[in-house]
């Protein structure tokens, strides 16, 4: 009988040891906390992260957050209707804008420049790694720089108004390219710049994507001649013609070029817009995809509003930012490293891989 109850002891024993055993590589192999989740390193939500300028901010979309319609010095014009808001990807839980409208390449760099009172984007990135687990950031930049895209917009503006100047085109083409050339670096410092941000939060560049976009032409030359006035689009055709068949071109070559030196991927826009630009749609605008020359009239009589009551105009609209959301969605769902925004069959705009230049 002894013999019996040695050899149960002898059972039972093994069969704690087994079960702490089992129980102590369930407790390894159990989910730890979340600085051990795939991809993006820290805690808090997936999140897309917007940077950059007027192109990704959301002017021209309208319902401008209060605090970036003028409050206090701040014109950022950050709209909820931006494409940033409008990506649907699964996994990502949160959409987070930092781009400003006018923002220079310095400006989203790190370092002192300020834009409408507002800090350096990527300090801003700094501080949202601590709260936010960062999976992909769209970058829009560039135009601001030596460009200066908006200046040539309004300087073609003005040109309309007479016949004695010559088209500002003339005076531009010749140096346009040597503008796109000193643009290149400063969009690289940026760029790099964010890299660095993420490598210093634990990022590596296998936990985030990193997408820099160019521009689309805001307006074209096929449009009713009654809506080239200041009834829409006050402009030249030889000005409408040249921005949309090479300055935009030019200026998404650059991008691509400063794309490759800091191996971001590249999505091109400059033909999303074709077929859709302001005032292309004549007595009907609910095709297009750009906003028009527009007035805030009450702006006017406000002293310090004033200098900012056309600043919608010409940039894309609620519509735009949903097409051009739908793009970036599509190109983050793929490994491609780089496509062009293109309209297909649908009507609506889709990320298509393209080989060679896109230009």
């Amino acid at each position: 009988m002894r013999r019996y109850r040695w050899w149960f002891g002898g059972l039972a024993l093994t069969a704690v040891v087994v079960l702490v055993a089992v129980f102590a590589l369930l407790g390894r192999q159990s989910p730890g906390p979340q600085d051990d989740l795939p991809g993006p390193p820290g805690t808090g939500p997936l999140t897309v992260v917007a940077m950059g300028d007027s192109t990704l901010s959301g002017e021209g979309a309208g319902n401008y957050l209060p605090e970036t319609n003028g409050l206090n010095g701040n014109w950022c014009h950050r709209s909820p209707n931006a494409s940033v808001h409008k990506i649907d990807l699964p996994g990502p839980e949160e959409t987070i804008n930092l781009a400003c409208s006018g923002a220079p390449s310095a400006q989203v760099a790190l370092g002192d420049i300020r834009q409408w009172t507002e800090p350096s984007q990527a300090q801003r990135l700094a501080e949202l790694t601590k709260t936010h687990r960062v999976s992909a950031v769209v970058v829009a930049l560039g135009a601001n720089d030596d460009p200066h895209f908006s200046g040539l917009i309004s300087e073609c503006f003005r040109a309309w108004f007479s016949d004695r100047v010559p088209p500002c085109s003339d005076r531009v083409k010749a140096d346009w390219q040597r503008r796109v050339d000193a643009m290149v670096p400063k969009v690289v410092g940026a760029v790099e710049d964010i890299r660095k941000v993420l490598r210093r939060a634990g990022y590596d560049t296998e936990d985030y994507q990193l997408v820099l976009q160019s521009y689309a032409a805001p307006i074209g030359p096929d449009i009713p001649e009654e809506y080239r006035s200041l009834n829409g689009c006050p402009f030249r055709i030889e000005d409408l013609r040249w921005v949309k068949q090479e300055a935009v071109k030019t200026l998404a070559a650059g991008l691509r070029e400063a794309a490759a030196q800091t191996s971001a991927r590249f999505l091109d826009f400059s033909s999303a817009g074709y077929g859709h630009e302001a005032c292309s749609g004549g007595d009907d605008p609910s095709s297009e995809w750009f906003s028009r020359l527009t007035v805030q009239w009450t702006d006017l009589t406000d002293a310090d509003r004033a200098g900012h009551a056309i600043q919608d105009s010409f940039h894309p609209n609620a519509a735009g930012h949903a097409q051009f959301a739908r793009c970036v969605t599509e190109f983050l769902g793929t490994a491609d490293p780089a496509a062009a925004c293109l309209e297909g069959d649908d009507g609506r705009l889709h990320a298509a891989t393209v080989a060679g230049p896109l230009n």
